[in-house]
Protein backbone atom coordinates (compact mmCIF):
# COMPACT_ATOMS: atom_id res chain seq x y z
CA UNK A 1 0.00 0.00 0.00
CA UNK A 2 1.37 3.39 -1.03
CA UNK A 3 0.96 6.24 1.44
CA UNK A 4 0.90 9.79 0.04
CA UNK A 5 2.88 11.50 2.78
CA UNK A 6 4.04 14.55 0.82
CA UNK A 7 0.49 15.50 -0.17
CA UNK A 8 -0.53 16.01 3.48
CA UNK A 9 2.66 17.78 4.57
CA UNK A 10 0.80 20.75 6.06
CA UNK A 11 -1.04 18.37 8.36
CA UNK A 12 2.30 16.93 9.57
CA UNK A 13 3.75 20.42 10.02
CA UNK A 14 0.65 21.46 11.98
CA UNK A 15 0.85 18.40 14.21
CA UNK A 16 4.51 19.13 14.98
CA UNK A 17 3.70 22.75 15.84
CA UNK A 18 0.85 21.59 18.11
CA UNK A 19 3.42 19.66 20.16
CA UNK A 20 6.31 22.13 19.84
CA UNK A 21 4.50 25.35 20.85
CA UNK A 22 3.29 24.15 24.30
CA UNK A 23 6.74 22.63 24.87
CA UNK A 24 8.58 25.87 24.03
CA UNK A 25 6.15 27.79 26.24
CA UNK A 26 6.86 25.30 29.08
CA UNK A 27 10.63 25.71 28.54
CA UNK A 28 10.23 29.48 28.96
CA UNK A 29 8.24 28.98 32.17
CA UNK A 30 10.88 26.55 33.53
CA UNK A 31 13.67 29.05 32.79
CA UNK A 32 11.69 31.70 34.67
CA UNK A 33 10.87 29.39 37.59
CA UNK A 34 13.93 27.12 37.90
CA UNK A 35 16.61 29.01 35.95
CA UNK A 36 16.93 26.10 33.47
CA UNK A 37 14.85 24.69 30.54
CA UNK A 38 13.93 21.70 32.75
CA UNK A 39 13.99 21.33 36.51
CA UNK A 40 17.48 20.08 37.35
CA UNK A 41 18.04 17.21 39.78
CA UNK A 42 20.76 16.71 42.36
CA UNK A 43 23.20 15.49 39.68
CA UNK A 44 23.43 19.07 38.44
CA UNK A 45 22.58 21.30 41.40
CA UNK A 46 24.32 19.41 44.20
CA UNK A 47 22.76 18.59 47.57
CA UNK A 48 21.15 15.65 49.36
CA UNK A 49 17.98 13.73 48.58
CA UNK A 50 16.48 11.62 51.39
CA UNK A 51 13.56 9.23 51.08
CA UNK A 52 11.89 8.02 54.29
CA UNK A 53 8.97 5.60 54.53
CA UNK A 54 6.79 6.08 57.63
CA UNK A 55 4.28 3.45 58.70
CA UNK A 56 1.72 6.20 59.31
CA UNK A 57 0.68 9.56 57.87
CA UNK A 58 2.87 12.57 58.72
CA UNK A 59 2.24 16.31 58.51
CA UNK A 60 4.26 18.54 56.21
CA UNK A 61 4.62 21.33 58.78
CA UNK A 62 6.05 18.94 61.37
CA UNK A 63 8.75 17.80 58.93
CA UNK A 64 9.53 21.39 57.94
CA UNK A 65 9.80 22.45 61.60
CA UNK A 66 12.36 19.69 62.27
CA UNK A 67 14.40 20.66 59.19
CA UNK A 68 14.41 24.31 60.25
CA UNK A 69 15.81 23.32 63.65
CA UNK A 70 18.74 21.65 61.84
CA UNK A 71 19.42 24.74 59.68
CA UNK A 72 17.90 23.11 56.63
CA UNK A 73 15.19 25.70 56.06
CA UNK A 74 14.10 26.15 52.45
CA UNK A 75 14.42 22.43 51.70
CA UNK A 76 11.96 20.94 49.25
CA UNK A 77 9.63 18.44 50.95
CA UNK A 78 7.26 16.10 49.12
CA UNK A 79 4.73 13.77 50.72
CA UNK A 80 3.34 10.82 48.77
CA UNK A 81 -0.29 9.82 48.99
CA UNK A 82 -0.87 7.46 51.93
CA UNK A 83 -0.78 3.83 50.79
CA UNK A 84 -3.55 1.31 51.50
CA UNK A 85 -1.68 0.15 54.62
CA UNK A 86 -1.46 3.75 55.90
CA UNK A 87 2.26 4.18 55.15
CA UNK A 88 3.59 7.37 53.58
CA UNK A 89 6.85 8.29 51.82
CA UNK A 90 8.56 11.60 52.60
CA UNK A 91 11.09 12.95 50.07
CA UNK A 92 13.43 15.70 51.25
CA UNK A 93 15.73 17.65 48.91
CA UNK A 94 18.11 20.00 50.68
CA UNK A 95 21.61 21.39 50.63
CA UNK A 96 24.31 18.79 51.27
CA UNK A 97 23.83 17.07 54.64
CA UNK A 98 27.01 15.91 56.35
CA UNK A 99 27.32 12.22 57.20
CA UNK A 100 29.68 10.56 59.71
CA UNK A 101 33.28 10.12 58.60
CA UNK A 102 35.30 7.06 59.60
CA UNK A 103 37.42 9.13 62.03
CA UNK A 104 34.50 11.11 63.46
CA UNK A 105 33.32 10.29 67.00
CA UNK A 106 30.47 12.77 67.37
CA UNK A 107 27.07 12.18 65.75
CA UNK A 108 26.86 13.62 62.22
CA UNK A 109 24.23 16.08 60.99
CA UNK A 110 22.44 13.23 59.21
CA UNK A 111 22.33 11.07 62.36
CA UNK A 112 21.00 13.97 64.44
CA UNK A 113 18.29 14.61 61.85
CA UNK A 114 17.26 10.94 61.80
CA UNK A 115 17.14 10.84 65.59
CA UNK A 116 14.97 13.96 65.75
CA UNK A 117 12.60 12.61 63.09
CA UNK A 118 12.18 9.34 65.02
CA UNK A 119 11.52 11.13 68.31
CA UNK A 120 8.95 13.50 66.80
CA UNK A 121 7.29 11.45 64.05
CA UNK A 122 7.94 7.81 64.94
CA UNK A 123 10.02 5.06 63.36
CA UNK A 124 10.71 4.97 59.60
CA UNK A 125 12.55 3.04 56.90
CA UNK A 126 15.27 4.77 54.87
CA UNK A 127 14.56 4.07 51.19
CA UNK A 128 17.44 6.00 49.63
CA UNK A 129 20.13 8.60 50.30
CA UNK A 130 21.74 10.50 47.40
CA UNK A 131 24.35 13.20 47.92
CA UNK A 132 26.14 15.22 45.23
CA UNK A 133 28.80 17.83 45.98
CA UNK A 134 27.83 21.43 45.04
CA UNK A 135 31.11 21.56 43.07
CA UNK A 136 30.53 18.35 41.08
CA UNK A 137 26.91 19.15 40.14
CA UNK A 138 27.62 22.25 37.98
CA UNK A 139 30.60 20.42 36.45
CA UNK A 140 28.33 17.59 35.33
CA UNK A 141 25.87 20.06 33.80
CA UNK A 142 28.63 21.92 31.93
CA UNK A 143 30.16 18.66 30.65
CA UNK A 144 26.75 17.38 29.53
CA UNK A 145 25.92 20.58 27.65
CA UNK A 146 29.36 20.61 25.99
CA UNK A 147 28.86 16.98 24.92
CA UNK A 148 25.53 17.93 23.32
CA UNK A 149 27.08 20.96 21.61
CA UNK A 150 30.02 19.01 20.14
CA UNK A 151 27.66 16.25 18.98
CA UNK A 152 25.37 18.72 17.23
CA UNK A 153 28.29 20.53 15.57
CA UNK A 154 29.81 17.23 14.40
CA UNK A 155 26.51 16.04 12.93
CA UNK A 156 25.89 19.40 11.20
CA UNK A 157 29.38 19.32 9.63
CA UNK A 158 28.99 15.71 8.46
CA UNK A 159 25.53 16.23 6.93
CA UNK A 160 26.64 19.47 5.26
CA UNK A 161 29.57 17.60 3.66
CA UNK A 162 27.62 14.44 2.75
CA UNK A 163 24.53 16.07 1.20
CA UNK A 164 23.52 19.15 -0.76
CA UNK A 165 22.73 22.29 1.19
CA UNK A 166 18.94 21.87 1.16
CA UNK A 167 19.19 18.24 2.30
CA UNK A 168 21.54 19.25 5.13
CA UNK A 169 19.37 22.16 6.32
CA UNK A 170 16.20 20.02 6.37
CA UNK A 171 17.99 17.21 8.26
CA UNK A 172 19.27 19.71 10.83
CA UNK A 173 15.78 21.23 11.25
CA UNK A 174 14.36 17.72 11.80
CA UNK A 175 17.10 17.08 14.37
CA UNK A 176 16.28 20.30 16.26
CA UNK A 177 12.58 19.37 16.01
CA UNK A 178 13.26 16.13 17.94
CA UNK A 179 15.43 17.82 20.57
CA UNK A 180 12.87 20.56 21.24
CA UNK A 181 10.00 18.07 21.42
CA UNK A 182 11.87 15.93 23.96
CA UNK A 183 13.01 18.88 26.09
CA UNK A 184 9.59 20.55 25.76
CA UNK A 185 7.72 17.45 26.96
CA UNK A 186 10.02 17.09 29.97
CA UNK A 187 9.61 20.81 30.71
CA UNK A 188 5.84 20.21 30.81
CA UNK A 189 6.38 17.22 33.13
CA UNK A 190 8.56 19.41 35.38
CA UNK A 191 5.82 22.03 35.68
CA UNK A 192 3.00 19.52 36.21
CA UNK A 193 4.64 16.92 38.46
CA UNK A 194 7.92 18.51 39.56
CA UNK A 195 9.95 16.00 37.53
CA UNK A 196 13.71 16.51 37.84
CA UNK A 197 16.26 15.34 35.27
CA UNK A 198 19.58 13.68 36.03
CA UNK A 199 22.74 13.01 34.01
CA UNK A 200 21.06 10.05 32.27
CA UNK A 201 18.73 12.52 30.52
CA UNK A 202 21.76 13.98 28.69
CA UNK A 203 22.73 10.44 27.65
CA UNK A 204 19.20 9.78 26.37
CA UNK A 205 19.17 13.06 24.43
CA UNK A 206 22.50 12.28 22.74
CA UNK A 207 21.24 8.81 21.79
CA UNK A 208 18.03 10.28 20.36
CA UNK A 209 20.04 12.80 18.30
CA UNK A 210 22.08 9.98 16.75
CA UNK A 211 19.02 7.80 16.10
CA UNK A 212 17.06 10.66 14.52
CA UNK A 213 19.85 11.65 12.12
CA UNK A 214 20.51 8.01 11.20
CA UNK A 215 16.88 7.49 10.18
CA UNK A 216 16.73 10.78 8.26
CA UNK A 217 19.92 9.99 6.32
CA UNK A 218 18.49 6.61 5.22
CA UNK A 219 15.41 8.32 3.75
CA UNK A 220 17.44 11.14 2.18
CA UNK A 221 19.88 8.66 0.62
CA UNK A 222 17.00 6.87 -1.08
CA UNK A 223 15.59 10.18 -2.35
CA UNK A 224 18.99 11.14 -3.76
CA UNK A 225 19.42 7.76 -5.47
CA UNK A 226 15.94 7.84 -6.99
CA UNK A 227 16.44 11.42 -8.18
CA UNK A 228 19.24 10.15 -10.46
CA UNK A 229 17.56 7.10 -11.96
CA UNK A 230 13.80 7.70 -11.97
CA UNK A 231 11.93 9.16 -14.93
CA UNK A 232 12.88 12.80 -15.36
CA UNK A 233 9.22 13.66 -16.05
CA UNK A 234 8.37 12.93 -12.45
CA UNK A 235 8.15 15.89 -10.07
CA UNK A 236 10.51 15.94 -7.12
CA UNK A 237 7.52 15.52 -4.77
CA UNK A 238 6.59 12.22 -6.45
CA UNK A 239 10.18 10.97 -6.28
CA UNK A 240 10.38 11.88 -2.59
CA UNK A 241 7.06 10.19 -1.86
CA UNK A 242 8.14 7.00 -3.65
CA UNK A 243 11.42 7.02 -1.72
CA UNK A 244 9.66 7.44 1.64
CA UNK A 245 7.36 4.51 0.85
CA UNK A 246 10.34 2.35 -0.12
CA UNK A 247 11.95 2.93 3.30
CA UNK A 248 8.72 3.19 5.32
CA UNK A 249 8.44 -0.47 6.39
CA UNK A 250 12.14 -0.62 7.29
CA UNK A 251 11.94 2.56 9.40
CA UNK A 252 8.79 1.49 11.24
CA UNK A 253 10.08 -2.05 11.90
CA UNK A 254 13.40 -0.76 13.25
CA UNK A 255 11.69 1.76 15.51
CA UNK A 256 8.97 -0.61 16.72
CA UNK A 257 11.46 -3.25 17.89
CA UNK A 258 13.32 -0.54 19.82
CA UNK A 259 10.13 0.97 21.27
CA UNK A 260 8.81 -2.42 22.40
CA UNK A 261 12.08 -3.07 24.24
CA UNK A 262 12.00 0.37 25.87
CA UNK A 263 8.34 0.01 26.87
CA UNK A 264 9.13 -3.33 28.53
CA UNK A 265 12.07 -1.80 30.39
CA UNK A 266 9.92 1.12 31.52
CA UNK A 267 7.13 -1.10 32.86
CA UNK A 268 9.27 -3.84 34.39
CA UNK A 269 12.61 -2.12 35.03
CA UNK A 270 13.74 -0.35 38.16
CA UNK A 271 12.78 3.15 39.27
CA UNK A 272 16.29 4.50 38.73
CA UNK A 273 16.17 3.91 34.95
CA UNK A 274 12.58 5.01 34.31
CA UNK A 275 13.44 8.59 33.34
CA UNK A 276 16.22 7.47 30.99
CA UNK A 277 14.01 4.85 29.33
CA UNK A 278 11.05 7.26 29.13
CA UNK A 279 13.21 9.93 27.48
CA UNK A 280 14.55 7.36 25.00
CA UNK A 281 11.03 6.15 24.18
CA UNK A 282 9.65 9.65 23.51
CA UNK A 283 12.78 10.74 21.62
CA UNK A 284 12.93 7.72 19.32
CA UNK A 285 9.18 7.94 18.61
CA UNK A 286 9.66 11.62 17.71
CA UNK A 287 12.78 10.84 15.64
CA UNK A 288 10.96 8.21 13.59
CA UNK A 289 8.03 10.56 13.02
CA UNK A 290 10.26 13.47 11.95
CA UNK A 291 12.35 11.31 9.57
CA UNK A 292 9.27 10.03 7.75
CA UNK A 293 6.78 12.89 7.95
CA UNK A 294 8.75 16.08 8.61
CA UNK A 295 12.25 15.99 7.07
CA UNK A 296 11.23 14.72 3.61
CA UNK A 297 8.09 16.88 3.43
CA UNK A 298 10.20 19.88 4.41
CA UNK A 299 12.70 19.05 1.65
CA UNK A 300 9.92 18.87 -0.96
CA UNK A 301 8.51 22.21 0.21
CA UNK A 302 12.01 23.74 0.04
CA UNK A 303 12.54 22.45 -3.54
CA UNK A 304 9.12 23.71 -4.64
CA UNK A 305 9.80 27.15 -3.18
CA UNK A 306 13.20 27.27 -4.94
CA UNK A 307 11.58 26.21 -8.25
CA UNK A 308 8.91 28.94 -7.98
CA UNK A 309 11.61 31.47 -7.25
CA UNK A 310 13.60 30.42 -10.34
CA UNK A 311 10.49 30.59 -12.55
CA UNK A 312 9.60 34.00 -11.18
CA UNK A 313 13.13 35.27 -11.85
CA UNK A 314 13.03 33.85 -15.40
Amino acid sequence: MKVDIVKFRWFWFGFSLAVLIPGIFAIGMCISKYGAPIKLGLDFTGGTKLEYKFSHKVELEEVRKILDSHRLGGSNIQLSKPASDGSQVVIIRSKAIKERKSTQKKASQKEKLDQNLRQSLGDFEILSIDTVSPLIGPELLTSGLLAMLFTMVGIVLYISYRFKRDYAICAIIALLHDVFILVGLFAIFSLLWGLEIDSLFITATLTVIGFSVHDTIVVFDRIRENSKYLNKNKAFGEIANDSINQTLVRSINTSMTTLITLATLYLLGGETTKMFVGAMFLGIASGTYSSIFVASALLVWWREMAKRKRLKTA
